[in-house]
Formats: structure tokens, C-alpha cells, sequence
């Protein structure tokens, strides 16, 4: 059992959660809070989506312990929300429910389209809320109630989000402050890269050749300690362009660079919290092994793809293409980098290298 402490509908609870423990669990049975419905379990129908930080979220695929130090709101603490207040009698007034399973999570989803987009046309609402799942009512209700709500241009009374944090490059020792890492899910691989150690060393300390080595990724400017980037992905149909800042520190004496911000997806409303630390250790005098430990948080739409084992797979075949184009560059030559990092390639590749490990082949 581990302890958490979250804010659940504006009041601290501190309670023991297994680590398998989701967050619907642990509120519908912990908290008795039953407003949040579960569906799938598989973060698809959309059932089980409240608010994590403000945004929303899959508590069926949220681990409670990942969730320590966050805000979390349900239905129920929403009530006296203006946006679901006016929400819940446009749902009314344009009969957006039937056997209501599904009206949680739909109008927290309502709710962010409401504040995220206020020219919203019925395309767009329709685009919004396709990762919200209705059995009875054929949307065409609730698409009517958001319209209305976003029609009536009243002000919802919702502060505009805060901006990222800057990213600032300092090749200083890395602080004490730097070494607490963020709740969230954990991803550790470990990589061997042919060439030596003070080679691979220089390479990290430049950012623009490490983003070259990325499918997708671009680093946007880089002026004075201040660097920006983006990385564009597509998952299936969706295609994603996450632009973000952050900070970076080095740690000469111990060979370990870190780098932590967070970035945001516009056509989504996705945001990504993350912290990567990277060490370095002489294999031999031609080889280094670098171990990469990622701590992130995935916040939004988005979040339903972000499931622990698939992420670990993907993050393992994302690592090995890094170190491979990082060596071929060193070595003098180009890489063949996608504009864009496609999640089908990278589930061939998966599946492919499974297939392999289960016919006994190298």
C-alpha cells in the first residue's frame, strides 16, 4: 500500500491506495464519490472523465498513487460550476440524455470545449467529443446543448491558462532542488552507443544535434539560456504538434544531464509535464551505455493513449532510434529523420521485434 494526498473537490484527503489502485476506484470506493462512472476500464468510452489540474482526464487509466499532489474534481464537485450549470439545463432543454451513464464524462468534456473553444462550429464540437462514447442518444442533443451554451457567449468565469515555464540552459552543477522527481509514470531505458564517452558527452551538451537525431522533433530558437522546441506525431488519424520550454543542467563530474518542462498540443488541448535524466558510463574505451529515466505526466485528450506498457514500448524503440541516429551523425553521416514520428511505424516495429524474441531470432 502507498500514501497519497490529493485535492478532491477542493478538500485534502489523505488516504492508502495500492499502486494497481486507479483513480475511479479510489474514489467511487474510497471516497463513495459514485458520480464518476466506469465503462471500459480501458480509457475509450470516455464514461470515467473528470478533471485532473484543470484538465481533463481517463480516471480509469490514472493510477491514484501517479495522481499524488494533484487536484482532482468529479461531477459532484462541479454543481456550482457556471459552465456545468448552464450546461446541464441545455442538456435539458435539448433532451442531451437518456439513460445518462455516459452525462459525467460528457459534460466535463463539454465543459472544456465550452472554455477551450468558444467559435467552436457543430464540426468541431462533433471532432471534441468523439473520445466521449453515447449508446442512446446519437449526439445529435448534446452537440445542440454545447452549441447553445457557446451560442449564448455569457462569460464562464475561468482564468486563461498559465504560460509554460522558460527553458534555460545551464552547463552549471546540477542543484539538490533539481534531483526530486515528479509523480507520474516512470520509463527507464538503457542504451549502448559505439563510440567513446567524451564523444557522446559534447553531443548531449548540444541541443540542436539531439533534436536532429528525433523523428519529428525541430528545436525552435535558441537565444542566449533560453530554447524552445516542438515535436509533431501522429497517432492513427491524429496528428499532433506539441511545442513546449523547459530547463536543462548539466552535472560534469558525473556525466548526467537533465532536462525537465512541459509542453502543449494546441489541436488537442493536451499538455505533457515531463523530467528526463540522462547518465553516462564508459562501457570501454570506443563504447558508452546511457541510461535514460523519464517521469512524466499526461494531461487531456491525449491521456487515453498514454497506458504504462504501451508507453514503455514505444519509449524503448523511440531511445534506440535516438542513439542509432546520434552514432551515425558522430560517425559523419545523415540519418534518414522523418518529418514527423508515426506511431503506426513505431507498433510495426514493436510487433516485429516480439515476433522475433518469440521464434528465438536476433
Amino acid at each position: 500500500m502507498s500514501r497519497v494526498t490529493l485535492t478532491v473537490n477542493g478538500i485534502s484527503v489523505t488516504a492508502e491506495a495500492e499502486p494497481r489502485t486507479h483513480l475511479a476506484d479510489f474514489l467511487r470506493e474510497d471516497r463513495l464519490l459514485t458520480g464518476t462512472h466506469l465503462g471500459c476500464e480501458h480509457g475509450v468510452c470516455g464514461a470515467c472523465t473528470l478533471l485532473i489540474d484543470g484538465a481533463p482526464a481517463r480516471s480509469c487509466i490514472a493510477y491514484a498513487v501517479a495522481c499524488d499532489g494533484a487536484d482532482v474534481r468529479t461531477i459532484e464537485g462541479l454543481e456550482d460550476d457556471p459552465a456545468i450549470v448552464r450546461l446541464r439545463a441545455a442538456f435539458t432543454a435539448e433532451h442531451a440524455l437518456q439513460c445518462g451513464y455516459c452525462t459525467p464524462g460528457m459534460l466535463v468534456t463539454a465543459r472544456d470545449i465550452v472554455h477551450r473553444l468558444p467559435d467552436a462550429d457543430e464540426a468541431r464540437i462533433r471532432l471534441e467529443l468523439a473520445g466521449n462514447l453515447c449508446r442512446c442518444t446519437g449526439y445529435a442533443g448534446i452537440v445542440r446543448a454545447i452549441g447553445r451554451v457557446l451560442a449564448e457567449g455569457a462569460p464562464l468565469g475561468v482564468a486563461a491558462p498559465a504560460p509554460l515555464p522558460a527553458l534555460s540552459v545551464m552547463p552549471t552543477p546540477l542543484p539538490a532542488s533539481a534531483m526530486t522527481v515528479p509523480r507520474g509514470t516512470e520509463v527507464i531505458q538503457a542504451l549502448r552507443i559505439g563510440l567513446p564517452l567524451p564523444t557522446v558527452w559534447a553531443a548531449i551538451r548540444d541541443p540542436a544535434l539531439v533534436a536532429a537525431c528525433l523523428p519529428g522533433a525541430r528545436l525552435v530558437s535558441v537565444v542566449g539560456d533560453r530554447l524552445s522546441g516542438e515535436v509533431c506525431a501522429t497517432l492513427g488519424p491524429i496528428e499532433t504538434l506539441f511545442t513546449g520550454e523547459g530547463t536543462m543542467v548539466f552535472d560534469e563530474a558525473d556525466w548526467r544531464a537533465e532536462i525537465s518542462g512541459e509542453g502543449r498540443d494546441a489541436r488537442t488541448g493536451t499538455r505533457l509535464s515531463a523530467r528526463a535524466v540522462l547518465r553516462l558510463r564508459e562501457l570501454d574505451t570506443n563504447a558508452t551505455t546511457a541510461t535514460l529515466s523519464i517521469d512524466y505526466t499526461l494531461r487531456g485528450p491525449l491521456a487515453q493513449f498514454a497506458r504504462g506498457a504501451v508507453v514503455r514500448e514505444f519509449a524503448a524503440e523511440i531511445a534506440a532510434i535516438v542513439a542509432r541516429n546520434l552514432e551515425v551523425r558522430l560517425r559523419g553521416a545523415t540519418p534518414d529523420a522523418p518529418r514527423r514520428l508515426s506511431t503506426g511505424s513505431l507498433m510495426l516495429r514493436v510487433i516485429w521485434r516480439r515476433l522475433r524474441a518469440v521464434l528465438g531470432l536476433r
